[in-house]
């Protein structure tokens, strides 16, 4: 292939993404541009994104490159990207998993259990806020909007006592000494597909699939393809308070767990968790599957 184009956000964590996803297509002898683009959810700081249209705002625009022809793939943080691609796209590949752990961020205190009461922690996710909830309900939740270095500058402004970040993004960006704790997924459940960098294309793009293949890390495609099948059966959306993390198990199976609680705090936060055999990615949608129908069986909605 002479050229092949990559649409991206401009902030600096898509634009590593995007970076990173150029080296190794060089690597591999591919001549590689990249197209910056804004977004809608990148526009919109003053709302939540469950409010505005949810995390698909941050895809919307690079598939429009994809599909004018500006562009040829388009590099999103798999977490974004919506459980259900429109007609004619296809995710083409699930990069290795860099740490698909949360992060707890702060100037002044070592870890969530170092708040005081009432401390200010800000975060616009709703599976975070439901989690830290439950860990710490005498904490003040606060909205907290922007790119990763929007988010930090506010932290060091003083408007919040900490905040909670991906890990991935910090260790891309070359922040990990930004993390205080990294929260392990029993004590914060991270979202599906975090950590994760997946490539789509137009779907008609057989030539684009298989130049991609090369770059696609099997395991990790297939945990986050039982990540995704949890939020897809639920009906997932950034607008749903859903954790979903798959790990490999030393006998060779994959197990799933998944939390769901009620942003309005009625009720006790629902965890439940499954594990099977999974060789293809029908079996790992199927094992996610599975451990929604049990997050519904125990009362999730």
């Amino acid at each position: 292939m002479s050229n092949i184009v990559i649409a991206t956000r401009e902030s600096r964590l898509a634009l590593w993404q995007a970076e990173h996803v150029q080296r190794l297509l060089q690597e591999r002898g591919h001549a590689v541009r990249l197209l910056g683009m804004t977004t809608r959810g990148d526009q919109i700081l003053d709302r939540s994104l469950s409010k505005v249209g949810g995390k698909g705002l941050f895809v919307k625009e690079l598939e429009l490159a994809l599909e004018e022809g500006r562009a040829d793939i388009a590099v999103h943080s798999l977490k974004d990207v919506p459980m259900e691609l429109p007609e004619g796209f296809a995710l083409a590949c699930v990069l290795e998993r860099e740490d698909p752990r949360d992060a707890f961020v702060s100037p002044a205190y070592a870890s969530l259990d170092a708040l005081p009461q009432g401390a200010v922690v800000g975060t616009s996710s709703l599976r975070r806020v439901v989690l830290l909830r439950a860990l710490r309900p005498d904490l003040r939740i606060e909205p907290l909007r922007g790119n990763l270095d929007t988010r930090l500058r506010k932290l060091d402004d003083g408007q919040y006592d900490g905040i909670i970040l991906a890990a991935a993004g910090l260790k891309r960006l070359g922040l990990e000494s930004r993390i205080r704790t990294a929260f392990e997924p029993e004590t914060m459940l991270p979202a599906a597909g975090q950590g994760a960098l997946g490539i789509e294309v137009r779907a008609d793009r057989a030539d684009l699939i298989a130049l991609l293949a090369p770059l696609a890390h099997r395991e990790d495609g297939l945990a986050t393809a039982a990540e995704r099948a949890v939020s897809r059966a639920m009906g997932g959306s950034c607008s749903m308070p859903l954790a979903a993390h798959a790990r490999w198990q030393a006998d060779g199976s994959l197990r799933i767990e998944a939390a769901w609680g009620d942003v309005d705090g009625v009720g006790a936060l629902l965890r439940v968790e499954a594990q099977s055999a999974v060789g293809d990615a029908a079996q790992a949608e199927a094992l996610g599957d599975e451990a929604a129908a049990r997050l519904r069986a125990a009362g999730a909605h």
